[in-house]
């Protein structure tokens, strides 16, 4: 079973396109990398449910036209309107503006445990803040919530499989929370 935490938004899809089963989609991902893609996956009454791409073209700048296995007709495709768009994160790798120099975006850290380069356990990376200049970590540390900045050059490393990721925090960032 797929589970949130395994996913990374990239997009949603609009409306149905034509009468042969294509549907527009809103992506944040390059045509290359969406057909690289092993599935789409979307909500479908609380289950994720993948979803395997058949043919995709660009439509625009954001947009592109989806035929996606099983789907035939307007009717069919109709009940993938307004969900949302989501790609396992073990096949979503891109080198993009909010990626960091490995070229994982950072809401793929999103679950991980961070700790300071000290050893300490800082907390569990609970989401990412792209809506400041500079992206944010939010932590969730024993129940409180930290803000550590989302830089490479804190980032000291991470390890994809014990979903742990390692940075070099400035000498009081920890407190500035408190």
């Amino acid at each position: 079973m797929i589970t949130r935490e395994e996913l990374i938004a990239i997009g949603h899809y609009n409306k149905p396109h034509g009468v042969a089963g294509e549907i527009s989609a809103t992506v944040d991902v390059d045509l290359d990398v969406l057909q690289q893609l092993s599935c789409l996956v979307s909500d479908m009454d609380g289950i994720y449910v993948p979803f395997f791409i058949n043919s995709c073209r660009p439509k625009g700048a954001e947009t592109v036209l989806l035929t996606v296995d099983g789907f035939d007709s307007q009717q069919e495709v109709a009940r993938l309107v307004n969900h949302d768009i989501y790609a396992l994160k073990r096949d979503y790798r891109q080198e993009s503006d909010d990626a960091d120099a490995d070229g994982y975006p950072l809401d793929y850290f999103i679950g991980f445990e961070l700790q300071d380069s000290d050893g300490t356990v800082v907390g569990q990376i609970t989401d990412v803040d792209e809506q400041t200049e500079n992206a944010i970590f939010i932590i969730d540390r024993d129940g409180s919530q930290l803000m550590v900045p989302a830089t490479d050059e804190l980032i000291v490393e991470f390890d994809l499989d014990k979903r742990l990721m390692v940075m070099d925090l400035p000498q009081g960032l920890l407190e500035l929370n408190e």
